[in-house]
């Protein structure tokens, strides 16, 4: 599944029909009592970061979706099931966070039971004009899927004669990338098996993210600021001049200066059978990762001349198989510090990879905004994205990876404001694609395309 945006994944004509929870839904849920179990650390920075930057005057949508093809004509009564059941069935999409505390600052969960989840279906019309239709689209997701609103999510349908291309967008505070990638198997399997009148998907109950949410945040609140981890996380702070880290390149964004908007690039980086050389060269460092990782060091050195590459690796939290078919956000980051001024070949840099992530990658399941709590540390969020990262995903094992390009299945990214590069490098069937979001500055577009075009010869390169 490639990482795109809405207005690369292929958007065609066709009459839009939409889907939002009820009305009777959200009534339901003005009366809910309080849900004891909070928020993750990482939902509530993501909300509160989200509620800091409307307040200073900027709305920075940051929704993540999916879309991919049904063969047609589509039975609409049916796929609004299929979309109910699905929904239900992942209990963070029947939860959400309201305001409370004497100054309305605490973060309070309500949770819906399933009977009392029903969906509104609204035929909006003809769209004959593909960008007309992307425009639209983005903007009832910006609407819709906003931190700061409940419901967070909307289900859009296409319909032609022949298809319909389904679209599922989400507030960040519900999903990951890899919970994106899971949705076109498991909703083409609830819509085939309604279509063909078998009746109900008999599946292994997924687990709860809400669950999850509540055993991490425990674990994390018996950390106090002498434990080790925090110390690391200290130490690294403070050999990043007091921040966390931003891409080493030059990026022509104004220190204190506005938000500015950003830009997306989204292109095949190599072929599979590079990819396979790339990996197979890099397994016995670790793997396609480490030398992800290794070499951006090399190339951001070259381009920025720092003497260390710092940056904060996502990893998933999902360290339980019963986690694995959970939709939520399980993701946390670990430091790594790689110098590369004094070693600067692939191999040396490389093993220095693999030992900072062998030391540093338990860090990950600890969540940081509960370290830098800790800490003390004034980290007022001006951006949604607290620090720069370089992703690797290999999504080639996921239930359905081998029907995507069959059902032109993209996972989206919305690409709005913000300070910092990210960078998601993913291994699919067909080579390794590359998805990032920049700064929309000419220095930035200059450095990352020097960044993608080195990186790809990098790793079409190899040396004996």
């Amino acid at each position: 599944m490639r990482i795109t945006d809405i207005q690369r994944c292929e958007v065609r004509p066709g009459r839009l029909v939409e889907w939002t929870l009820s009305p009777a839904t959200v009534a339901a849920a003005a009366s809910l009592p309080e849900d004891s179990r909070p928020p993750a650390y990482i939902q509530e920075s993501h909300i509160r970061t989200a509620r800091t930057v409307r307040e200073d005057g900027l709305f920075v949508p940051t929704w993540l979706g999916t879309s991919f093809d049904l063969p047609g004509p589509v039975d609409l009564d049916v796929l609004q099931e299929a979309l109910r059941a699905w929904t239900v069935r992942h209990e963070t999409l029947r939860s959400g966070f309201r305001w409370a505390g004497e100054r309305g600052d605490e973060l309070r969960r309500f949770t819906l039971a399933e009977d009392d989840v029903t969906l509104h279906r609204e035929a909006v019309g003809d769209f004959p004009d593909a960008e007309a239709l992307a425009a639209h689209l983005q903007d009832r997701f910006d609407t819709v899927a906003d931190a700061l609103r409940w419901p967070n999510l909307i289900y859009a349908a296409v319909v032609r004669d022949d298809s319909a291309t389904v679209f599922l967008a989400f507030d960040h505070s519900n999903v990951d990338a890899y919970s994106l990638h899971g949705i076109p198997a498991e909703i083409e399997e609830l819509y085939t098996a309604g279509l063909a009148g078998r009746g109900p998907v008999v599946r292994t109950p997924a687990a709860s993210y809400v669950d999850f949410c509540e055993i991490e945040r425990a674990d994390a609140d018996r950390l106090d600021g002498d434990h080790a981890i925090v110390a690391r996380w200290r130490e690294f702070i403070q050999r990043c001049d007091g921040t966390l880290p931003s891409f080493p390149v030059d990026l022509g964004v104004e220190p204190g200066g506005p938000l500015p908007r950003q830009k997306m690039i989204c292109e095949p980086l190599v072929d599979a059978e590079a990819a396979a050389a790339f990996e197979a060269y890099c397994r016995p460092y670790g793997g396609s990762l480490v030398g992800l990782l290794a070499a951006t060091a090399l190339i951001v050195h070259e381009l920025g001349e720092q003497p260390v590459y710092r940056t904060v690796v996502p990893f998933h939290t999902r360290v339980k198989s019963r986690w694995t078919g959970s939709v939520g956000w399980y993701v946390g980051g670990a430091p790594i510090e790689v110098p590369v001024s004094h070693t600067p070949d692939l191999p040396s840099t490389l093993r220095t990879v693999r030992a900072e992530l062998q030391s540093n990658r338990a860090l990950s399941r600890m969540p940081l905004a509960r370290v830098l709590r800790l800490l003390g540390a004034d980290f007022r969020p001006t951006s949604p994205d607290l620090y720069s990262i370089v992703s690797y995903v290999d999504t080639r094992g996921i239930a359905g990876a081998d029907r995507w390009s069959d059902q032109n299945a993209h996972a989206l990214l919305r690409v709005s404001y913000g300070d910092q590069v990210c960078v998601w490098v993913s291994r699919l069937h067909d080579g390794l694609w590359l998805a990032s979001r920049h700064p929309d500055t000419d220095v930035a577009a200059k450095n990352m395309r020097l960044y993608v075009e080195r990186l790809r010869d990098l790793m079409s390169t190899l040396p004996g």
